[in-house]
């Protein structure tokens, strides 16, 4: 921890991770993660107090975490857009369904009723 935090690395890149630490001790990296995790954690405690910077994994999950969070922004508003879409597209459906049955129940008694001047009738097509 001493030779990482001095800046003087000697086994590893010298980057403040778990995994310099473990190559720095000679160890693999997952005997570390696991089963030392005590000194893992004296060691991300260690970094931020002395070098007063967020360690490389944390800085790491928290630009993830910030961009995750931005995409779910930015699939709620898509999401209300199109929310948004369908139902205008839902209203002039609606009003046409219900102009096309009434179209439909008044064929009959079109023929009754005189014809505007400029009203063409529809005739329903031949089957």
């Amino acid at each position: 921890m001493d030779r990482l935090l001095a800046g003087q690395a000697t086994a590893s890149n010298g980057s403040l991770t778990a995994v310099a630490l473990a190559a720095e001790a000679g160890v693999h990296r997952m005997a570390l993660l696991r089963r030392h995790t005590d000194l893992k954690n004296e060691f991300y405690e260690r970094v931020r107090t002395e070098t007063r910077r967020v360690p490389e994994p944390e800085r790491r999950l928290r630009e993830t975490v910030t961009k995750l969070k931005e995409t779910a922004t930015k699939l709620k508003e898509t999401v209300a857009r199109q929310k948004a879409e369908i139902e205008e597209l839902r209203q002039p459906v609606a009003r046409l369904t219900l102009v096309g049955v009434v179209l439909i129940q008044d064929d009959g008694q079109q023929a009754q009723r005189p014809a505007a001047d400029n009203v063409v009738p529809l005739r329903r097509p031949a089957t």
